[in-house]
This record gives C-alpha cells, sequence and structure tokens, in this order.
C-alpha cells in the first residue's frame, strides 16, 4: 500500500531538510514542497492565488499518488490550520493508501535560532520570526501526530518520524 506523509510545521522548524532526508531513507519515493507551489514574485495571498495552490498541491500528489512508479509520496507544507489539512485532505483518494498527517514541532528557542540563521542567510525575510513564533503555537491544536526535532539532526527526526507512523 502506497504511503503518503503530510508533513506541517511552522516556518523555519525543518520540513523541507527532513522530508528530504526522509526522502533518501525512501526506496521509490518523491517529494513536494509546498512552497514550491508559491514560488511567485511578487508574492501575492489573494483567494484567487490562495484556490490555485491548493488546487496545484492536490493535482501534484494525486499525480505522485497514481504513478506506480512511488511507493512513498512525501509533501510538506506550513499547514498551521485543521481547516488547510482538512481540505487537502478532502482532494485525495479515500483509498488505495495510508495517509499520515504528522508536524514538526520544536521549542520556541530553537525555532528562534533556525529563523535568524535564515533571515541571516537571506532565506527568510525578517518578518519571518514573529509568524514562526506565533504559528508554532497552532500545532497543538491540530488532529495530527506530532515530531519534536529540538534536538536532532533532519536524519534522527526522519527516524522519529518513521517510528511513529508505523
Amino acid at each position: 500500500m502506497k504511503e503518503v506523509y503530510l508533513i506541517g510545521g511552522p516556518m523555519g522548524v525543518g520540513k523541507t531538510t527532513l522530508c528530504r532526508a526522509l526522502q533518501n531513507r525512501l526506496e521509490n519515493s518523491v517529494f513536494l514542497d509546498g512552497d514550491w507551489c508559491w514560488d511567485m514574485h511578487p508574492f501575492q495571498v489573494t483567494e484567487e492565488t490562495k484556490q490555485m495552490v491548493q488546487e496545484n498541491i492536490a493535482f501534484l500528489l494525486n499525480q505522485f499518488i497514481r504513478c506506480s512508479a512511488f511507493d512513498h509520496v512525501i509533501f510538506c507544507w506550513v499547514m498551521h490550520q485543521q481547516a488547510i489539512v482538512e481540505e487537502l485532505l478532502s482532494r485525495l483518494p479515500a483509498g488505495g493508501c495510508r495517509i499520515h498527517t504528522i508536524s514538526l514541532v520544536c521549542t520556541p528557542e530553537v525555532l528562534r535560532e533556525r529563523v535568524e540563521r535564515d533571515i541571516q542567510a537571506g532565506v527568510r525575510q525578517p518578518g519571518a520570526m514573529e509568524r514562526s513564533l506565533e504559528y508554532l503555537s497552532y500545532y497543538d491544536a491540530l488532529s495530527t501526530k506530532k515530531v519534536d526535532v529540538t534536538d536532532c539532526t533532519p536524519e534522527e527526526g526522519s527516524e522519529k518520524l518513521l517510528r511513529l507512523v508505523k
């Protein structure tokens, strides 16, 4: 049975890096980062762009799920609200795969360090710090399995995630 991993977490927690480590662990896997579907200039969050991004993500995930070359489909995105998770789940097939919803979390101190490092490297804008710390608290309320990545490398985090879903 195909395994689908929907991995959320605040900006800077390490979703992309952990998903790359997970992809390297899992044979016949494919990885989609939701941020790739938002890669626009200028960055515009409107009802139209939100709808387009959600449709594009669902389309790509469904294509990966249908493709026999892949046993594991890995997706990451902020997904800080249950409604976002539910909307995505409603667009995926109900059968033929096991869907795992996971949130990566860490302490506020570690998140602050990681986001600050990204800001210094020019990967994130300074305003990302406040949003990321605010979003961190939202994940407690989600119906997802939590993986604490405070004190681990991406490889260790991917191992924790796999143990949690087995």
